[in-house]
């Protein structure tokens, strides 16, 4: 296999830890999962992630290896390589996570926020294969966001941009950790529907799962819920629509299940809100890629990166 081109894509989560050896074409050729042990210490994490590349590469041969990108959740100093907001990675906060595993690899490795690198998958592998402007929202237990922009991740000034799920939806709303009110994470993720559902007395300790089966069974104060998260998502969605004049925005999480129940208003929201949607081909749907969208993204770093410095 030493003619073989690929990669190794790391996706670490507040409880997974998951690792891909993914070639140029984009194909898959092992991956590896397991727990992530905080609770022993940020050394036993590293090692973990440090264990499964190792695993992989054993296998694939360095000829053809092109190198590492992680996903990672919070906010990254992209300049730095270091986590410097994470509510999820128990003990890295401000701590030096790109240089520390790229020591003990002996391989550069590239750190990237884990919407960013969903965003990335989705544009590489995904539902943004016909285009190089997008934006994702991430519908889980918060919301995130990723914006590629000339097939690349818009990062800002220090990588912290596409923090979409602060975006003021509900002006007024509810208060949010962050500092804020209304923000839209807390009226269109799984947290705000678990929420709401509580809210409005359909029970104190529903799932957002169990608020679907409800809404699939036409409970209306259910149907309520998700008609105000469509109301959230078409007024944010409308307002990126607006900015960017991308051709493709795409929703993705473990909310997406519900698409027939807040798709509907979201749209006509959008539709109210919005003249670029009115009259361009902007089109708002489904992402494709599940959860391995953020294993491909972080995988196809290095190739990116390779492409952007010969100048491709």
């Amino acid at each position: 296999m030493s003619d073989l081109a690929y990669t190794i894509g790391v996706d670490l989560g507040g409880t997974n830890l998951r690792a891909a050896a993914i070639d140029r074409a984009g194909n898959i050729l092992d991956k590896t999962s397991g727990a992530t042990n905080f609770e022993e210490g940020r050394d036993a994490v590293l090692n973990d992630i440090a264990g499964a590349v190792n695993q992989l590469r054993a296998r694939f041969g360095s000829s053809g290896f092109y190198g590492i990108g992680i996903g990672v959740p919070g906010f990254i100093d992209i300049e730095r390589g270091v986590i410097v907001g994470t509510h999820n990675l128990l003990g890295f906060d401000g701590f030096p996570m790109r240089d520390d595993l790229s020591q003990r690899l002996s391989t550069p490795v590239i750190l990237e926020n884990d919407a960013n690198a969903a965003a990335l998958g989705e544009k590489w592998m995904g539902a943004g294969r016909d285009v190089n402007d997008l934006v994702l929202l991430t519908l889980g237990t918060g919301i995130g966001g990723g914006i590629i922009s000339g097939g690349r991740v818009l990062h800002g000034h220090v990588g912290m941009a596409g923090e979409l799920g602060h975006i003021t939806a509900i002006p007024g709303g509810n208060p949010c950790g962050c500092g804020n009110s209304g923000c839209l994470e807390k009226h269109a993720s799984a947290t705000a529907v678990e929420a709401m559902a509580k809210l409005v007395a359909l029970g104190d300790h529903l799932t957002a799962k169990d608020v679907f089966d409800l809404a699939e069974q036409g409970n209306p104060l259910a149907l309520m819920v998700f008609h105000h998260m469509g109301t959230a998502l078409g007024l944010a969605l409308a307002t990126l629509i607006n900015i960017f004049n991308f051709p493709l925005y795409l929703l993705s999480g473990g909310v997406l299940p519900a698409w027939k129940f807040f798709a509907p208003v979201m749209l006509a929201e959008i539709e109210k809100r919005s003249f670029t949607y009115r009259h361009t081909k902007t089109r708002v749907e489904p992402a494709t890629l599940g959860n391995q969208a953020g294993l491909y993204g972080a995988a196809y770093l290095p190739f990116l990166m390779h492409k952007l410095s010969a100048g491709a």
